[in-house]
């Protein structure tokens, strides 16, 4: 754990805030003590509700380092992740995650993903967006030449 890069991460929410690119989330990602991906939220500026600072951060890590997992890097957030990058996190590898806020601080400015949590446990026909499952066979096939394939890279 470095404060430094705590830092850097708060630093970049607040120019991002700032700048109108988004919410004050910002985010740094570390491999043997040296910066290897940072972001901010862009959600306003790109139109994208996934540009959060941890997403952008971990693209911009797997480009710099030339790999789709975050193994041996550290990830410093400005706020404790939303599920959606939770999972984003949890797909990418990275050995630890150090956060400033808590949800709960970011609930109390507005950002609060609690009903996404509950979401998650709710049975899917009950969801306040529907899901309704579709052409499922043609899916099912591709999961079994999936694992039929001799060249593929798990993950």
């Amino acid at each position: 754990m470095n404060r430094k890069f705590m830092q850097r991460a708060i630093e970049l929410a607040k120019t991002g805030m700032e700048n109108n690119r988004g919410g004050p989330f910002g985010c740094v990602i570390v491999k043997n003590n040296e910066i290897v991906g940072e972001g901010m939220n862009e959600v306003l500026y790109s139109n994208d509700p996934s540009a959060h600072a941890e997403i952008v951060a971990i693209r911009n890590a797997c480009k710099h380092l030339n790999d789709f997992q975050l193994t041996g890097c550290d990830i410093y957030t400005s706020c404790e992740p939303c599920p959606m990058c939770l999972g984003a996190i949890y797909w990418s590898r990275p050995e630890n995650v150090y956060y400033a806020a808590s949800k709960n601080d970011a609930a109390r400015a507005g950002f609060d993903d609690e009903f996404i949590y509950e979401e998650i446990s709710v049975d899917l026909t009950e969801r306040s967006i529907p899901m309704k499952q579709i052409e499922r066979e043609g899916a099912v096939r591709l999961f079994e030449q999936w694992i039929m394939k001799e060249d593929k890279t798990e993950y």
